[in-house]
């Protein structure tokens, strides 16, 4: 919730640097965390994800849209699964999107993938191979792109 509060000033700066970001916008929801509860689909269009539901996975107009940025796209940095991968029911925004980035590799774009979670999916997708890279930082790859001092370089750069 607390990160929701920052959304309107990272869309502002985006904007302002002219760049796009694409956010989902359909769903494939559950009325609880699990694939016993009741699943329906949803858009912003009818009202986003209503009270009692959880958005699991993005609908199929997200993710041909995500296909679409993707292959034409030079470089893509991938962190984070675009669903409840580890449930069959809410994979497929992420199984999709995986093998976008295959094909996206083979294409010759630049594809990485940012570790944790969006590496355990290259390895449940058997995709490892088919990624220009695949790191295991999680999230410090993101705080290595952003700038931030790493403490195991700086541990090492300041050894004598």
């Amino acid at each position: 919730a607390d990160g929701a509060k920052i959304v309107p000033e990272i869309m502002t700066l985006a904007k302002e640097k002219n760049v796009e970001i694409y956010l989902p916008t359909d769903f494939i929801m559950s009325s609880k965390f699990g694939e016993d509860g009741e699943i329906a689909e949803g858009s912003l269009e009818t009202g986003g994800v209503p009270d009692g539901m959880m958005g699991l996975d993005c609908g199929p107009k997200s993710t041909e849209l995500f296909a679409k940025v993707i292959m034409d796209s030079k470089t893509i940095i991938w962190n984070g699964p675009m669903g409840v991968f580890e449930m069959k029911k809410f994979e497929s925004g992420t199984k999709s999107m995986m093998m976008t980035m295959c094909d996206a590799t083979a294409a010759g774009i630049v594809t990485v993938i940012g570790g944790g979670d969006t590496a355990t999916c290259c390895k449940v997708y058997d995709t490892e191979e088919k990624m220009t890279h695949v790191s295991t930082g999680g999230g410090a790859s993101l705080e290595l792109l952003e700038g931030k001092e790493m403490p195991g370089i700086a541990a090492l750069s300041d050894a004598k």
